[in-house]
């Protein structure tokens, strides 16, 4: 089950929920244990894979396109950037400032029309109200303090 807090935020003024993430990241070498024991693929071989696919990944997204892992979504290099008034000032080395990876879910279509977003299962999420001392342990979360919702 997901956890969240109540954020205020200081810029608009409005209080929302926050997901917050506990505990220890779920590591690869548990992944892998987990696919062995529903596969017929063995644990190490699962493992080689999982770790191989990073590098995989970066390779084709360094040539431009995305890479689709079917029944989990799309991943692409994406810029943080400052832009420039006029076009002669315009020089993207100066201008980039990140390089991230996006990652679109993968969807579906449902009977009724509407779309599902893999990893997503509404139904089945049934979200729990976390005391406003509770630490969000997300790892690599390094938003900068001014745009950090206050947790009340």
């Amino acid at each position: 089950m997901p956890f969240y807090k109540k954020a205020f935020n200081k810029k608009q003024q409005v209080y929302y929920p926050r997901a917050i993430v506990q505990g220890k990241p779920v590591e690869t070498e548990t992944i892998a244990k987990y696919l062995a024991k529903i596969s017929t693929v063995s644990n190490s071989d699962v493992q080689a894979v999982l770790g191989d696919i990073s590098g995989a990944m970066h390779t084709y997204m360094s040539q431009g396109k995305s890479v689709h892992i079917k029944g989990l979504g799309y991943f692409r290099y994406v810029l943080d950037t400052v832009g420039v008034g006029n076009l002669d000032d315009f020089n993207f080395t100066k201008q980039v400032k990140a390089v991230r990876v996006e990652f679109i879910p993968e969807r579906t279509k449902t009977s009724n029309g509407t779309y599902s977003r893999a990893l997503i299962d509404s139904d089945e999420l049934e979200w729990i109200e976390l005391s406003p001392n509770t630490k969000d342990e997300t790892p690599g979360d390094d938003q900068d303090d001014d745009d950090r919702p206050v947790i009340e």
